[in-house]
């Protein structure tokens, strides 16, 4: 069999039929559909159910919660192919996803994981855009850089819905790390591509949903350091030393994604001490500064514009 598709499924029941009609309706065919319900509290398991029935190639499982990771990694146990990709239960494949990624691995044999480009859908605000995702101009297909693109624009180039990762490099990853709950998927990433070529097809085959409900995404909020991806990375700290594109690349992550953390009272210490590694000749002017202004200052002003952000966003809502 050539693909496993895994959809972890957790109280998405307004979402899930969509992402498995996207997967019933591609037109490459030897593929398995695996869906790992973790534990919803919804009607996502009855909705999955009926979707797949009368499809022999289709399996449903439950679990008890505990988390999209140790969904994804139940998924691979119970499936059967020799590529595996991953859908969310919220977001969409175009029909063809399966049969360009299946001739992107005949082309790039090499690479231990295999992405396409994607694109980010929010209705709400009506908008909807190609991932901005930092290849060269032109660029079409093969082998890329992975640090290096995702460093230039901080647009994920492998995402949890547009990539392919060959079983037995999924297996010597042993799989998603269990209990981060912010980057879980770059984890598994980073290490695949600090150890293996990353083939890339610059063509959006993926969407990603973000009109859904804030209550079941993963924003929002400052996760507890044990979840978060930037204080799990130690096991790569002599790459930092080794790899200038990876430090580089983490570094951006630092300074971009640790901010909210660097601003909070409960978090701020930690937030500093993460923050000392950073190289900060190599970061922008413009980032340099932000960090130096005036903590209260500096908190103030993100208040305000998280409080027009929330604002606008109940506009939106409202009035759609």
């Amino acid at each position: 069999m050539r693909f496993s598709v895994i959809i972890p499924l957790y109280n998405k029941a307004p979402y899930v039929a969509k992402a498995i009609a996207s997967v019933l309706s591609q037109t490459f065919t030897d593929y398995e559909l695996v869906i790992m319900d973790d534990g919803s509290r919804d009607d996502s398991f009855a909705i999955a159910q009926k979707e797949i029935e009368g499809h022999g190639h289709c399996f449903l499982y439950r679990q008890e919660n505990a988390g999209v990771s140790m969904a994804r990694n139940n998924g691979v146990t119970a499936s059967q192919g020799d590529y595996l990709c991953f859908l969310d239960a919220d977001d969409w494949w175009a029909s063809t996803f399966l049969e360009e990624m299946s001739k992107l691995i005949e082309e790039f044999p090499e690479a231990g994981i295999f992405g396409t480009s994607y694109t980010i859908v929010n209705e709400t605000k009506h908008k909807t855009r190609v991932a901005p995702i930092g290849v060269e101009a032109g660029f079409e297909k093969g082998y890329i850089n992975y640090c290096q693109v995702y460093a230039k624009t901080l647009a994920m180039p492998l995402t949890s819905i547009s990539v392919s990762i060959p079983r037995p490099v999924f297996d010597e990853m042993h799989g998603f790390p269990q209990g981060i709950k912010l980057g879980e998927d770059f984890m598994l990433w980073i290490h695949i591509a600090l150890k293996h070529k990353v083939a890339f097809l610059n063509k959006p085959l993926a969407f990603y949903n973000q009109d859904v409900d804030v209550s079941n995404r993963g924003v929002g909020h400052l996760y507890k350091l044990e979840e978060h991806m930037l204080w799990n990375l130690t096991d790569l700290e002599p790459s930092e030393q080794s790899n200038a594109d990876y430090k580089q690349l983490v570094d951006n992550l630092r300074t971009y994604g640790l901010y909210p953390y660097f601003l909070s009272r409960k978090y701020h210490e930690a937030a500093k001490k993460e923050l000392d590694k950073v190289d900060w000749v190599r970061q922008p002017e413009k980032t340099r500064n932000r960090y130096h202004q005036p903590l209260a200052w500096q908190r103030m002003v993100y208040r305000l514009k998280k409080t027009g952000a929330n604002i606008k966003q109940k506009i939106i809502t409202n009035f759609s």
